[in-house]
């Protein structure tokens, strides 16, 4: 049997575990399920302990290994499952070697939870490799690793922990990449990281995330579609306002880190924008890109927020004018310095989230009504549904080619998902 990747969390992560998957299985590894977890909530933790379970109940003869945020951050939690093999670190889990003796540590048997772990100081680790994938299983877009890890501190972010420090792919080695998976018929591209609009920091001469978009777009001109993951606009350069006004490979769509619409809470967080640069943001990128579409990431309930600072986040979705919403119920995370504030009530952090996914599903739906009559070049991702350039979901009547890019006209929508001829 071949390895099987469950994956958590961010599209990082969904990246990492094809390269997880290629590494375990040119290790000679089979009947193995690795499960590359996500630490931003304890939600993300409890479900990944919850798959583990379930796994092992399904497939009771199959060794399962633990990696991601969570086994970097928790690894004792996993550790001391009974139905857990072996907790490889974040760095180690894109090592060849770990996967090379991973056979020979499996077959240790009556381990303790102390003798499961590999994890190790992340901190420590000061570069970024390019892992090269040839393709992605079952993905009709390519995702690209260019940087890992967070200088911020951000008080309710356990990731740095998980991930370490900053550090980058070269440029270089980011567009031989790009062109190596344009080669192989892949017609869009995304670039990820953890703080991906703080690529090039640790590199020489320290180019920017603009400069690498810039370079991607010159030198790979086979390249149909250039995407960014999430952005924090604060860190966004000159080049990269550039390349949205003067390319039209790279595509009209951006989520930010936004987090919070009041300024007391965002300075709480340790954020490093106010309101006004929110919204300032979205409008100068407006202007340089009319059809532009903006997605956010907003925390609900974080501590000491009150009613009306509340309020000024779920303004902030019509100021910004976010049609694609990521909400996330406040979840204290140990270690953090926002799990010793004052917190708030979880039925009042849940029903805030409620208000603002409502609120972030009616954007969505008012932005679909937009959509209808229009002309849109649709990636297709299956036979039956595909994404715009705006990122926006589309079901076709007739299936089609997984990976062709078809023009289509929008003709309806569902209120989830448009309707093309």
């Amino acid at each position: 049997m071949s390895v099987d990747v469950v994956t958590f969390g961010c599209r990082l992560n969904a990246y990492e575990s094809e390269v997880i998957r290629r590494k375990a299985e040119a290790a000679g590894l089979s009947d193995l399920v690795v499960v590359n977890t996500c630490a931003v909530t304890s939600e993300a933790v409890r479900q990944a302990r919850q798959t583990i379970r379930k796994i092992k109940r399904q497939r009771p003869n199959t060794r399962l290994i633990v990696t991601g945020c969570a086994g970097q951050t928790e690894p004792q939690t996993f550790a001391q499952m009974p139905e857990v093999d072996r907790v490889l670190g974040n760095d180690a889990k894109m090592r060849a070697d770990s996967w090379a003796e991973m056979r020979a540590r499996l077959e240790q048997t009556g381990l303790g939870a102390e003798e499961k772990i590999a994890v190790n100081d992340i901190m420590a680790v000061k570069d970024t490799a390019a892992h090269l994938v040839d393709g992605f299983e079952a993905r009709a877009r390519a995702f690209v690793q260019v940087q890992n890890g967070c200088d911020h501190r951000c008080t309710f972010c356990i990731i740095p922990y998980g991930r370490g420090n900053s550090r980058s792919v070269p440029m270089g080695e980011v567009v031989a990449q790009i062109r190596r998976l344009v080669d192989n018929g892949y017609r869009e591209a995304v670039l990820t990281g953890v703080d991906l609009t703080s690529y090039g920091g640790n590199l020489p001469g320290a180019p920017t995330l603009g400069t690498l978009v810039k370079q991607i777009l010159r030198h790979v001109p086979d390249l149909e579609r250039l995407r960014l993951s999430s952005i924090d606009s604060v860190e966004a350069d000159g080049d990269l306002l550039d390349a949205f006004a003067n390319h039209a490979r790279l595509m009209p769509h951006l989520h930010l880190s936004l987090q919070a619409g009041d300024d007391l809470i965002l300075k709480r967080m340790k954020r490093r924008h106010l309101r006004a640069d929110a919204i300032a943001f979205c409008q100068q990128v407006r202007r340089l890109r009319p059809d532009v579409v903006f997605g956010g990431d907003i925390i609900a309930g974080f501590p000491t927020e009150t009613e009306t600072m509340f309020a000024r986040s779920l303004d902030l979705i019509d100021e910004c004018r976010l049609v694609h919403l990521h909400v996330f119920p406040f979840s204290p995370r140990p270690g953090t310095p926002a799990a010793r504030m004052p917190q708030i009530r979880r039925e009042i952090v849940k029903e805030r989230a409620r208000r603002l996914r409502a609120k972030g599903e009616a954007a969505f739906a008012r932005h679909l009504d937009g959509e209808v009559g229009a002309q849109r070049r649709v990636l297709m991702e299956s036979l039956d549904c595909g994404r715009t350039e705006h990122y926006l979901p589309v079901r076709l009547p007739a299936p089609a080619e997984p990976g062709a890019i078809l023009d289509l006209t929008v003709i309806d929508h569902d209120g989830r998902q448009l309707i093309a001829a």
